[in-house]
C-alpha cells in the first residue's frame, strides 16, 4: 500500500448521524438520523433519511442546534417506534453486509439508538462492530495537533467540504469522507483488519478517556469522571 493510496477497507463505508432532543443519551429521543453508504471517491451511492417526531418537546436549545421545532416534528415527523426500528434494522442490514459504520463519537449516536430501541421493546444490536469513529482515530494517530477535534474542525484539517453542519445527513457523509482522507494521510499508522483496527480504538478510547479525566481532576474538578467505553456506554 502506498502512502497516498486509500486503504480497501476504507473503500465502501456505511455512515451515520443522528439529530436529537438533548445531550443525555439515556433520557434524549431522535429527532433525525441519517445512514448512507459512501464509496471509494467520497460518493453517496445510498441514502436512508428519517425525520421522526419523539413524542417529547425539543428543547429551545436543541432546536438551535438542528432547526427542528416540537410543532414541525409533529406536524411532519414519522412515528417514534416506526422510526426507529427502521434504524435499527437498517444498521443491522450494513453490518450483514460487511460494512464498516463510520460515526463521529459514535459511543453518542449508538448509546442512542439502543436506548431508543429499549425504550420500544426493540432489540439493540449486540455489540456492533466493526465501527470506525474519526474523532478517536484522529486524537490516536496526531496525538499531539493543536486545536479543536469537531466534526467541522476535522472536516477543514482534512479538506472535507461540511454543508450544513448539525443536519444528520450533512454529518454523516462528512464523517465518512473526513475518515477516508484521514485512512489516506495516516495509512502507515493504522492496520489493514478492521477487526484489529476496531479493538485499537476500544484501547485509544479508554486512554483518550483516563489521560482526559486526569487533566480534569488536577486543573478543575479533583472528582471527574470520564466514560472511556467504547463504542457504547452503557
Amino acid at each position: 500500500m502506498t502512502q497516498n493510496a486509500l486503504p480497501v477497507w476504507c473503500e465502501n463505508l456505511a455512515v451515520f448521524d443522528t439529530e436529537t432532543t438533548g445531550i443525555d443519551t439515556a433520557h434524549s429521543r431522535i429527532v433525525t438520523a441519517t445512514i448512507a453508504i459512501v464509496t471509494a471517491d467520497g460518493s453517496v451511492s445510498e441514502r436512508h433519511d428519517w425525520f421522526i417526531n419523539p413524542g417529547v418537546e425539543i428543547p429551545e436549545r436543541a432546536t438551535a442546534v438542528h432547526g427542528v421545532t416540537t410543532a414541525q416534528a409533529v406536524a411532519g415527523g414519522m412515528d417514534a417506534e416506526t422510526g426507529i426500528r427502521q434504524i435499527v434494522e437498517r444498521l443491522r442490514e450494513v453490518f450483514s453486509r460487511g460494512l464498516p459504520l463510520v460515526a463521529y463519537n459514535a459511543p453518542y449516536d449508538l448509546d442512542m439508538v439502543r436506548n431508543e430501541a429499549l425504550r420500544y421493546g426493540i432489540a439493540p444490536i449486540d455489540r456492533p462492530s466493526p465501527v470506525l469513529d474519526p474523532l478517536v482515530i484522529d486524537k490516536a494517530v496526531d496525538k499531539y495537533r493543536k486545536g479543536k477535534r469537531t466534526l467541522e474542525a476535522a472536516s477543514a484539517e482534512y479538506g472535507v467540504q461540511l454543508g450544513n453542519a448539525h443536519d444528520a445527513g450533512e454529518d454523516a457523509i462528512a464523517g465518512g469522507r473526513v475518515m477516508q482522507a484521514l485512512a489516506v494521510r495516516h495509512a502507515a499508522k493504522l492496520p489493514d483488519d478492521l477487526d484489529t483496527l476496531h479493538a485499537m480504538q476500544v484501547k485509544w478510547a479508554a486512554e483518550q478517556a483516563a489521560s482526559f479525566q486526569e487533566y480534569m481532576r488536577r486543573a478543575r474538578d479533583p472528582e471527574f469522571v470520564a466514560d472511556g467505553q467504547w463504542p457504547e456506554r452503557f
